[in-house]
């Protein structure tokens, strides 16, 4: 069996979820395996929806002790089910929790872990992964040795394509409430907007912007597109104000759009391994000899502050944010 560890949010199936669900059904049909889809918490309604996607299997574990994430607690379910049903290759998103949590399970099981990869196949039965090293300057081919093979697929990479599949639904126990870490409260600002990592769009502005007041422009920009604003580190570091949840790049989110607009933004290697598997890159700055328009498809060599104001006049009219 080929298992994927899902998440939830609001009683539906997180998209990274659906996209690395969608990947293991095309393994499942290429190696003649069966596909299940796991999920952990409190409550698995919702889960249903995975097997408009694929799923052969769905393994839910549900108990109030679960119901906040606890690493501890997740990563003992997670190898229980492959335990339990002797899955060899197991997938979950590289979300901040997958990230976490598959690591965790790799050392439980003695298994191979190769994150946020860009590229599944199946070669002679066993799993073959491809994910970007050296800041993006090239992709490794990563083999596994290990009997179980674990990987976490980068969110916008993969398409999540529909696939009914028979989604039979199996409760697996839950493990004692002796974990090492309990969470007793999650503190979280309100929200709205999609994260960085699930976006289609992101326009990410960098030192070149002056001030953090003046990203009020990039979200003015990324309203009328419907996307989300990003930062790079220089920007976040500068004192102005911005959240480090916005940033992106090698120490903050590697993230995949379908549109990627950097303002103000250099390019500096750090930065470039976050944003170069996005689909579109356009890149505004002064300097025509930024490294940024190496990997841009579109550039914009001139002044930010006029050239901004501009596009997203462009966009309002086009109404491109509907």
């Amino acid at each position: 069996m080929i298992l994927v560890f899902c998440e939830l949010k609001d009683g539906k199936v997180r998209k990274p979820s659906l996209e690395a669900l969608s990947e293991g059904r095309r393994l499942a049909d290429a190696s003649g395996k069966k596909l299940g889809a796991l999920f952990v918490g409190a409550s698995a309604a919702g889960s249903a929806e995975a097997a408009q996607y694929g799923a052969d299997a769905i393994l839910t574990c549900e108990a109030a002790s679960l119901a906040s994430y606890s690493s501890d607690a997740f990563a003992a379910v997670i190898a229980d089910a492959v335990r339990a049903k002797g899955a060899t290759v197991l997938l979950a998103s590289a979300s901040a929790m997958g990230k976490d949590v598959l690591p965790r399970v790799a050392a439980r099981l003695q298994a191979g872990y190769a994150s946020d990869v860009t590229g599944l196949s199946m070669v002679d039965g066993k799993l073959q992964a491809e994910r970007p090293v050296y800041a993006g300057k090239a992709v490794a081919t990563t083999t596994f040795s290990s009997a179980v093979q674990i990987a976490s697929t980068r969110p916008n990479v993969f398409p999540a394509n529909e696939k009914a599949a028979a989604g039979a639904v199996e409760a697996l126990a839950a493990p004692a409430a002796d974990f090492k870490a309990v969470v007793k409260e999650i503190l979280a600002k309100a929200g709205g907007k999609v994260d960085l990592t699930e976006a289609n769009v992101i326009v990410a502005g960098g030192r070149g912007m002056k001030e953090g007041a003046n990203f009020k422009l990039l979200e003015d920009l990324a309203d009328a597109l419907g996307g989300v604003v990003g930062a790079s580190r220089a920007a976040v570091d500068a004192g102005w104000g911005l959240s480090h949840s916005i940033q992106v790049g090698q120490t903050g989110k590697v993230v995949s759009p379908t549109l990627y607009i950097a303002v103000g933004i250099s390019g500096a290697i750090q930065h470039l391994a976050g944003m170069t598997s996005s689909k579109v890159i356009v890149a505004i700055n002064k300097d025509p000899e930024a490294p940024i328009f190496k990997v841009a498809n579109y550039g914009l060599v001139g002044d930010l502050f006029e050239i901004v104001p501009e596009l997203t006049k462009a966009a309002k009219e086009m109404g491109l944010g509907h």
